[in-house]
């Protein structure tokens, strides 16, 4: 095997690790929107008694409490950094139930 030849091998063996690495990472991504869109979806529009919503406030995640216009807590993540899908339904406001169910919210939008 000369130079050459171990050359080309070496980059083609980077080249597959880096594809199998992004593939992956989409792969993860992708169960992730859906897992949310799940949770999503299992809430029903309108709700007697809402617990708190959770959508966008100055470019950050705000938790408002009822019908509130100012968030009671403010959750220091940038909401430019979520994807399109995540931006969207802030945007909307996802309604959180319990303490349980935004504690979760607030560690899968971390990851």
């Amino acid at each position: 095997m000369t130079k050459l030849d171990k050359r080309i091998y070496l980059i083609l063996m980077v080249a597959i690790t880096i594809s199998g690495f992004i593939v992956i990472c989409t792969f993860g991504q992708s169960l992730h929107r859906q897992r949310l869109a799940m949770k999503i979806s299992e809430n029903p529009p309108e709700l007697p008694a809402v617990e708190c919503v959770v959508r966008e406030y100055n470019g950050r995640i705000g938790v408002f409490k009822g019908e509130s216009a100012k968030p009671y807590r403010i959750i220091d993540y940038d909401f430019s950094l979520l994807s399109e899908y995540d931006r969207e339904q802030l945007t909307e406001g996802i309604v959180i139930e319990s303490d349980k169910e935004l504690q979760q919210f607030i560690e899968d939008i971390a990851t």
